[in-house]
């Protein structure tokens, strides 16, 4: 990455548009010159980790190139965390440095994140406050420096970002990610999609998540294109289409649930009328993808990643619609207890799962993993990720005859209902089939004898209200429910709980189950539609699970 950074060192044209200014990209790289040797500066013995406290804005991308050409590790702090959680974060990671703004120094102010880093205050000499009156001056002298000598101190195996995975079923943990392993997913994006120095990429995606750097950021950087940053700071829906107009934005990455919140926006007969031509995630549902390439006129990819990288599955021209594609030679579906493959699956006439307890598994790579680097001292979660010499991703996939995979959800996505094992992933599809449902999220909640019943949350569209009756007339229409698949209870909520890259935190949901203040119907007989859930029902059903973990 520090190569890339330094082939711009020259090049004056655009490399950064921002809501208040353009830079070239000349300009972006002695402004990281600057920072890299304040960051030289600064450094002290062991681990050179520095954490990056910020929003979407021109000081993290200075801050990305600065820590590349030091060799320093680059932490993105997750602004969406707070107290402990945070200082978990930052702590862990053995942070000496920290680089914030305003905005986000109450957070940690007065926090002390172990002897590296120390008591966080704006006066600390350990703290950058970017926008601070004062860090302009801490700065200045460091103003017109050179690129550091490229002494080879620097190299494809240097260490340069702690990534924390998304966190949606348990504490994040810090995914190492080397810069050559970061150049290299950087350098394949364009070669997929034929970005050039022509090309503007938005940079949507909180820049502390792997995604913004993997799909986003380094691509950008590889190709020579310019990057573009949200006018808001921060991932805007209605803001999306103004700044694709404003910026002439070419290539847009998402992950998550961006694309179902751009496509609620009210439909304008020019969408289309717009100089976006692809668009590149995951997690994305098959009918957003689909609807989002039409609205605005570009080609849309859904692809399978992680932040570890220790298995890949791509789209081909010919991958069926709903699938992933195609992976390397050695991915499987295991079945997580025997470690045996699982069987094909198989579909009916409508494309309904018939086989989905035998067909899903875990997504496994025999060829162990190439692309995990580990995680930053945490032997425990490495462990089980490896086993057997074989790369355990931790999702649940199926795989049909022609050998194309489908996403099946999360390790902690099977739902077990009168004996039989499921997936929530399918039932999630079937359920945003309905035109009031934005979101849906499927999750196992206790059954009051034993295994599981089924939980959903939704969140309606704008100006929706909840028909119970019409729900369960959808629900009778759906070919490819499964006999166990309807939900027991519906939970009707303002907005899922999510993650700040717009995943949805199960886990809470889980907990909660129907002790909410937002309306939860229920359908005690299969026979009946759904209904208002008593307090009197709660009640019984929590004496009913006392005794029962979640």
């Amino acid at each position: 990455m520090a190569a890339f950074v330094r082939r711009r060192a020259e090049d004056d044209r655009p490399g950064l548009y921002t809501a208040g200014r353009v830079y070239s990209h000349r300009q972006v790289v002695a402004e990281a010159a600057a920072r890299a040797a304040w960051l030289a500066d600064r450094r002290r013995p062991g681990p050179f980790h520095v954490a990056v406290l910020l929003d979407n804005e021109a000081e993290y991308i200075f801050w990305l190139a600065a820590t590349a050409l030091a060799g320093a590790v680059m932490v993105g702090g997750n602004t969406t965390h707070r107290g402990d959680e945070l200082a978990r974060d930052l702590t862990h990671t053995e942070c000496q440095l920290l680089v914030t703004s305003t905005t986000h120094l109450p957070l940690v102010d007065g926090r002390t994140f172990g002897p590296e880093l120390g008591t966080v205050s704006a006066a600390s000499e350990r703290v950058l406050v970017v926008d601070h009156p004062g860090s302009a001056a801490t700065l200045e002298p460091f103003a017109g420096a050179p690129l550091p000598p490229d002494d080879g101190s620097v190299t494809p195996a240097t260490l340069g970002y702690l990534l924390f995975t998304s966190g949606t079923s348990g504490a994040p943990k810090a995914c190492r990610c080397t810069q050559g392993r970061m150049a290299g997913i950087g350098s394949r994006v364009p070669q997929l999609f034929g970005l050039t120095e022509d090309d503007v990429c938005y940079l949507a995606m909180p820049l502390f998540h792997s995604n913004a750097l993997m799909a986003g950021w380094a691509p950008s950087l590889a190709a020579g294109a310019a990057a573009a940053l949200p006018s808001a700071g921060k991932f805007s829906a209605s803001g999306f289409l103004p700044d694709i107009r404003a910026f002439g934005v070419t290539y847009f990455n998402y992950v998550g649930k961006p694309l179902s919140y751009i496509l609620a926006t009210p439909e304008q007969p020019d969408d289309a009328d717009n100089p976006l031509r692809r668009a590149f995630g995951n997690e994305g549902t098959p009918a957003d993808v689909e609807r989002f390439a039409e609205r605005f006129g570009c080609v849309a990819t859904d692809s399978y990643g992680s932040t570890e990288g220790g298995a890949t599955v791509q789209r081909t021209p010919d991958t069926p619609p709903g699938a992933l594609g195609r992976a390397p030679e050695g991915t499987v579906v295991l079945d997580p207890e025997t470690g045996l493959e699982c069987p094909p699956a198989r579909f009916d006439a409508q494309g309904r799962l018939t086989n989905a307890e035998e067909a899903i598994g875990e997504l496994v790579s025999r060829q162990g993993g190439s692309g995990f680097e580990g995680y930053w001292r945490n032997d425990e979660a490495e462990q089980a990720r490896m086993r057997n010499g074989w790369y355990w991703t931790g999702d649940l996939a199926y795989r049909d005859e022609a050998g194309f995979f489908y996403f099946a959800g999360r390790d902690h996505d099977w739902l077990r209902v009168d004996g039989e094992n499921f997936a929530s992933a399918p039932v999630e599809r079937i359920l945003i089939r309905h035109p009031d449902i934005m979101l849906a999220a499927v999750y196992a909640v206790p059954d009051p004898v034993v295994g599981d019943q089924v939980m959903a949350a939704v969140q309606l569209q704008v100006g929706a209200t909840f028909d119970p009756v019409a729900f369960t007339e959808f629900l009778g229409a759906q070919e490819d429910l499964g006999t166990k698949w309807a939900p027991r209870f519906v939970r009707v909520t303002a907005e899922l709980p999510q993650t700040a890259t717009s995943k949805v935190v199960k886990r809470v949901l889980r907990a909660e189950r129907w002790k909410t203040t937002d309306p939860v119907y229920y359908q005690p007989d299969r026979a009946l539609p759904y209904r208002p859930l008593t307090e009197d029902e709660a009640a019984q059903l929590d004496a009913a699970v006392a005794d029962r973990p979640l």
